[in-house]
């Protein structure tokens, strides 16, 4: 399989798993979420996952149980690096499997490792043949200008994507840091330690504007943020989780998820 084929396939897939991850939440909650890490229209580590899948076992369709056990083995693996490297990268658990049983780390779990194994068979021996003979049957220089397209737009999607996210980081920061001063200024108060009215007055006013600027916080709220909690409902930060959680019910309470 070539690099050309092999680049094909990974579009192609991450955009079959994005539309997968889209049903079964549609089925679940009644409504479209857009369940991609990205913006557009592709989950890279269906594309990936398949890519690798295709690559390495396609020549073991003769033997279901061989393809199944090492499609289960190989997509868990990279669920799971995937998992890690995002939680380091971001500081974000972006879903979690603690609830299920026999699970590692949170990151994978038996159930959905049978899942993926099965749904790998399910590809290679009968969806990626005619997906094979139809990125065949495209003209070779009409296909690499689309893929040069895709590239593109995908590159800029991480940017913005990741841009988003370390932007989302920040504002959660500044929320955790403005709860600390809330907290302290509030604890000062309710204990009484000023020594007169005036210097009270002062940190009534100061607790006042660390209100205003937590809600102002709040309130401005990206439309990234809202889809990023919607499409990552399990969503978990290592760092600012009291900060996320505000965040999170402010949006469920004024229904802008």
């Amino acid at each position: 399989m070539t690099v050309y084929h092999t680049i094909w396939n990974f579009f192609f897939y991450g955009f079959v798993g994005w539309c997968a991850e889209v049903a079964f939440a549609a089925v679940r909650q009644g409504k479209f979420v857009n369940r991609g890490f990205l913006n557009g229209p592709i989950c890279p580590i269906y594309g990936i996952g398949v890519s690798l899948i295709i690559a390495l076992l396609d020549g073991y369709k003769q033997n279901l149980v061989l393809l199944y056990l090492a499609s289960a083995v190989l997509v868990t693996l990279l669920e799971w690096v995937t998992g890690f490297l995002l939680e380091k990268l971001f500081h974000h658990r972006w879903w979690d499997y603690s609830e299920m049983p026999f699970n590692i780390g949170g990151y994978v779990c038996p159930l959905f490792s049978m899942i993926w194994g099965l749904a790998c068979v399910i590809v290679v021996c009968f969806l990626h043949p005619p997906i094979r003979k139809c990125i065949s049957w495209l003209p070779k220089w009409i296909g690499v200008l689309l893929l040069i397209a895709l590239g593109l737009v995908l590159l800029a999607d991480l940017y913005v994507t990741v841009a988003g996210i370390f932007k989302f980081n920040r504002r959660l920061e500044r929320m955790e840091a403005l709860a600390g001063d809330l907290r302290k200024v509030s604890n000062q108060i309710g204990e009484n330690i000023y020594q007169n009215m005036m210097e009270g007055k002062e940190k009534q006013e100061k607790l006042k504007e660390a209100k205003e600027k937590y809600k102002a916080l709040l309130e401005k709220s990206s439309k990234f943020d809202r889809r990023l909690l919607k499409a990552f409902p399990k969503l978990r930060s290592e760092r600012y989780e009291k900060a996320l959680e505000e965040l999170r019910k402010y949006l469920e309470e004024h229904r802008r998820f």
